[in-house]
């Protein structure tokens, strides 16, 4: 994601990329969030480190003046203090930089939908963590899992681990696209919106447990 200022605002809509609309930039956090209240743009597009105000001052300030804008953060900073430091702030996306562009994209539309994002690995990580204190697995998670080939079950495992497309066509010696069907499959069979949600059901019904051998 070369070249990414160090906030956007923007609106979204549709499914066409083209319909994503950037209305304004800014190089430092008060412009950012002069920015938001002055154009009130669906989403703000934000790194945490920025000059003169810090990327959860201007999510605070958007969050306790109630501005319609959500907020989704392109970072480098990838601790668990800051992902959950961004979410009270109001923070409903957190991607790495390295994050593919069709990725950034995706973030964009869903946030500006009202739906939540978190970089797989970052979630895996997170849940890993809590894992001890989770629910005992959900019977009707576990009765979907039933419904997965062993590839899809395979493939659930990575993408829970964090893993991308790409490292896990590696892995597996597959193309990108099987991989892709594989995840759309699983999706669909699970009843899921996407990658997020695959993650967090993967650990609710113990098919991964954190301290299990990763890649």
């Amino acid at each position: 994601m070369g070249g990414l200022p160090p906030a956007s605002a923007g609106t979204a809509s549709g499914r066409a990329e083209q319909e994503i609309v950037v209305v304004g930039e800014a190089s430092d956090g008060v412009e950012a969030l002069d920015l938001a209240r002055r154009l009130l743009p669906d989403v703000l597009v934000t790194e945490l480190v920025l000059p003169r105000l810090d990327g959860l001052s201007v999510a605070r300030a958007i969050t306790e003046g109630r501005l319609p804008v959500r907020i989704l953060v392109v970072t480098d900073e990838e601790a668990d203090d800051r992902i959950v430091a961004a979410a009270g702030a109001g923070v409903t996306g957190y991607l790495g930089k390295d994050a593919p562009h069709d990725d950034l994209v995706a973030a964009v539309r869903t946030v500006a939908g009202g739906g939540a994002v978190i970089a797989p690995r970052l979630l895996a990580r997170i849940l890993g963590r809590l894992a001890e204190a989770l629910p005992a697995p959900a019977g009707d998670g576990v009765a979907r899992l039933g419904a997965l080939t062993g590839r899809e079950r395979e493939v659930l495992v990575h993408v829970a681990r964090g893993m991308t497309n790409t490292e896990i066509a590696e892995l597996l010696q597959v193309s990108e696209t099987t991989v892709k069907t594989h995840v759309g499959h699983v999706l669909t069979k699970m009843r899921l919106r996407d990658r997020t949600q695959a993650v967090v059901l993967a650990y609710e019904t113990g098919l991964v447990k954190p301290g299990q051998e990763g890649r």
